[in-house]
């Protein structure tokens, strides 16, 4: 099997650190160099050190472009127009960008979202990776949108682990300060409600709808857990069909039939569904891991994709479970 030449850029966080656990494994990627300006000359497992015994890699604050058939960027946000400027890549390289930077369509990148764009991502030279409250909403409600049953208000709510935040100290990210505690943040206002509603609107065009969303930072390191409803005269039977019909041919996308847990879905690249109904309201539960669905696993996906590979190559991932 051909290896792929391939490059991390902004490699020492948290998304880093969970690309080259993947990348190290995965049966057709060549790990030419990762970068990091602030770990240069560290041996990876230095840094990781999860991942002693696993590769001999330093990290390296030179960019190397020719030759590189695959770049994943995860510089912090804002920074990677301004290094793609700096550091062009060839044009047949694969550029998979999991910043915000580039999920705006217009700005010429593809939206990585592969149960919606996944014909897209298999043509695309570039890719923005989606954020991850804004992927495991997408997921909860996109069969909904399509089907033009969100005709109200819909009420979401979501719970984020630490890792969310990064890798970079903050007062909200202290273990005094996460644990047994939990909080709001950015009310109404998350930044990722806006990719969310390109996507809502390309798949149906008179989408309008208020989206109200609270983000709360649980107590937890890893995982994603959203609540979505909104009012639904429909029957959950159809309901639940209509949702497995859409991701059919999804493979890390999963309607569960009974409750589940945050647990079945951390250290997976899975989004794990469960849908009900109380009260004249359809009520989705999504449940995904930040660091894999949520950003590096859905950026292999996406190399997967881009590559003509098997979509699940290399992430075939055990859950933690108990």
């Amino acid at each position: 099997m051909k290896k792929i030449k391939t490059a991390i850029i902004g490699a020492a966080g948290y998304t880093g650190g969970e690309l080259l656990r993947l990348l190290l494994h995965h049966p057709t990627c060549d790990l030419i160099y990762v970068h990091s300006n602030s770990q240069k000359g560290k041996k990876v497992y230095e840094v990781h050190p999860d991942l002693i015994g696993e590769t001999e890699l330093e990290f390296t604050d030179k960019v190397q472009t020719d030759g590189i058939e695959a770049v994943f960027l995860g510089l912090p946000h804002g920074q990677t127009k301004g290094f793609l400027e700096e550091h062009p890549f060839p044009t047949n390289t694969v550029i998979i960008d999991l910043s915000t930077d580039f999920r705006d369509e217009s700005d010429g990148f593809v939206y990585g979202l592969p149960e919606v764009h996944k014909s897209k991502i298999q043509e695309a030279k570039k890719i923005a990776n989606p954020g991850c409250f804004a992927t495991a909403i997408q997921l909860a409600l996109l069969p909904a949108i399509a089907q033009n049953w969100v005709n109200d208000t819909a009420h979401i709510t979501g719970i984020t682990g630490s890792t969310g935040a990064g890798k970079a100290l903050s007062e909200t990210t202290h273990f005094s300060y996460r644990t047994n505690n939990i909080s709001v943040y950015k009310l109404f206002t998350h930044q990722h409600l806006k990719e969310i509603r390109q996507t809502f609107r390309q798949i149906n065009h008179d989408f309008n709808k208020e989206l109200l969303f609270v983000p709360y930072r649980g107590n937890f390191s890893r995982g994603i857990w959203i609540t979505a409803y909104f009012p639904y005269d429909g029957d959950l039977k159809t309901a639940v069909q209509t949702y497995k019909d859409f991701y059919q041919k999804a493979p890390f996308t999963w309607v569960s039939d009974s409750d589940i847990d945050l647990k079945q879905a951390v250290n997976t690249n899975k989004c794990i569904l469960h849908l009900k109904k109380e009260k004249g309201q359809l009520i989705i539960y999504a449940a995904i891991d930040n660091l894999l669905k949520g950003a590096s696993g859905q950026a292999v996906q996406n190399f997967n994709l881009a590559f003509g590979l098997e979509e699940n190559l290399g992430l075939n991932l055990k859950s933690l479970a108990f």
